[in-house]
């Protein structure tokens, strides 16, 4: 997503492969938290993300704890069934993904914003993807994020909104 005119290093590359903190209650707070945790670490200018699915029905839950919206042990599966089992019988299905990027670049941070709008669906369609996408379809589509080949998903994703603002900036800014 991010092209070839910036170089990205991985932490693997820097091997570093523990799992980063997230212990805040916001995508922005989180996103913020793990690009801190590197920056200060590993002494580097670097990026970090979080993201949500936000169903307007379950007061935008999972939110922030999408991951691990049915436990600690972060299931795909186990997340799907407790959402369709909340939104059984709901009429609204209106729902979002919204990906936070935090970018410390220099020392200063910038942050990074890309959001889809869509419905969560009354059971699951397709098998690629991960998370949510069986159960998420954007507005305009008929089919699941998980039916969607990944070039139409990264077309409109939220990720790939988030990305393409900061690759932008990146660009106009380096």
């Amino acid at each position: 997503m991010i092209g070839n005119q910036i170089q990205i290093v991985s932490l693997a590359d820097l091997r570093y492969f523990d799992e980063l903190p997230e212990t805040h209650f916001t995508l922005e707070e989180n996103a913020e938290e793990k690009a801190e945790f590197i920056f200060n670490n590993l002494k580097n200018s670097c990026f970090s993300e979080d993201t949500g699915l936000e169903i307007k029905a379950l007061n935008n839950e999972p939110g922030v704890f999408s991951a691990r919206y049915a436990g600690d042990q972060k299931s795909a599966a186990d997340n799907i069934g407790l959402v369709l089992e909340k939104m059984n019988n709901v009429e609204d299905r209106s729902a979002r993904f919204r990906t936070v990027i935090c970018l410390i670049l220099s020392g200063s941070k910038y942050f990074f914003e890309g959001i889809v709008e869509g419905k969560i669906l009354t059971h699951k369609k397709g098998v690629e993807g991960f998370g949510y996408d069986p159960v998420f379809a954007a507005n305009g589509f008929e089919k699941s994020f998980a039916e969607l080949l990944l070039s139409e998903k990264n077309r409109i994703s939220h990720r790939s909104n988030a990305f393409e603002k900061m690759r932008s900036f990146l660009l106009s800014n380096c």
